[in-house]
């Protein structure tokens, strides 16, 4: 049985495992070792072996479902087959599918059933350009909830979101953030702000100082988990922050659960140290 979690469960896995991170699942089938590559099921083998190795450390796993979709219907399969293996295995991890839909308010439903409903995600990335009604189908959804997209660690950030409106002084994903932050609450809607943009992380806590913040870009983007928290951590915690690549591919040969394992518990340490300097947690 999967229980739904809200910012109060949330908070407390993170207390439990003194941790804040999330794992993305984004598997690259040119870095799997051969005794991978020879399984029937690839994808599966490794997801599940990245899991095993790593779930102590992690209070929640994003699959990018772009990894997935490119692989056509095998893909598919073996997305629903992690997700089984998670929620059998490790029932208290919190899913995020990156999928970054939003659409006119009945594709939306669509979306927010398909994700939530079919899939049994926990949360799902969301694409707030087309306003309220393309959002509130996900937060319609009892115990789920919408990852907006704020500030994001892409070099094309600037050519919208980090734009100033003439006038006023404040950036368009302020303008985001401020609506969007009457449409939900702490308990169903978080934001995304990437760790590439620490001082942007402080414009957006000063508008949502209660909300849970999802940081993707620690380590292979070039993000430092230290200056996220300098400027993101609240008095329960309010951070998800995302490593992909610097965890699951840290190692490409037989061994790369290991060094997966080692890389999550070397964040989680750092995680836990930064938590009992600002909160004693």
């Amino acid at each position: 049985m999967v229980c739904l979690m809200d910012a109060d469960n949330l908070f407390e896995k993170i207390r439990e495992k003194q941790s804040f991170l999330c794992i993305g699942l984004d598997p690259d089938t040119s870095k799997f070792p051969d005794n991978v590559l020879e399984t029937d099921d690839p994808v599966y083998e490794f997801n599940k072996k990245i899991v095993d190795a790593t779930h102590e450390y992690a209070v929640a796993y994003k699959p990018n479902i772009a990894f997935y979709e490119a692989l056509g219907s095998g893909g598919w399969w073996s997305l629903e087959k992690t997700i089984e293996y998670i929620r059998k295995k490790h029932p208290e991890i919190f899913l995020i599918a990156d999928a970054k839909r939003g659409d006119t308010g009945n594709t939306s439903k669509r979306y927010a059933t398909a994700w939530f409903e079919n899939y049994g995600f926990d949360a799902l990335t969301v694409a707030p350009y087309m306003g309220e009604d393309s959002v509130r189908p996900f937060l319609d959804h009892k115990g789920k909830w919408a990852i907006l997209l704020a500030v994001t660690s892409n070099p094309g950030a600037s050519d919208f979101q980090i734009t100033k409106e003439a006038g006023t002084g404040f950036y368009l994903f302020e303008k985001v953030v401020k609506a969007a932050s009457t449409w939900g609450t702490s308990d169903n809607l978080m934001f995304v702000v990437g760790a590439t943009q620490p001082e942007m992380i402080s414009r957006i806590r000063a508008i949502v100082p209660g909300h849970f913040l999802l940081v993707p870009g620690i380590g292979i983007q070039g993000g430092n988990l230290a200056a996220v928290a300098e400027h993101g951590l609240n008095e329960r915690c309010g951070l998800l922050v995302n490593s992909s690549r610097a965890i699951i591919h840290a190692d490409e040969s037989n061994e790369f659960d290991l060094a997966a394992r080692e890389k999550a518990s070397q964040i989680q340490k750092e995680m836990s140290f930064l938590l009992a300097e600002r909160h004693s947690i």
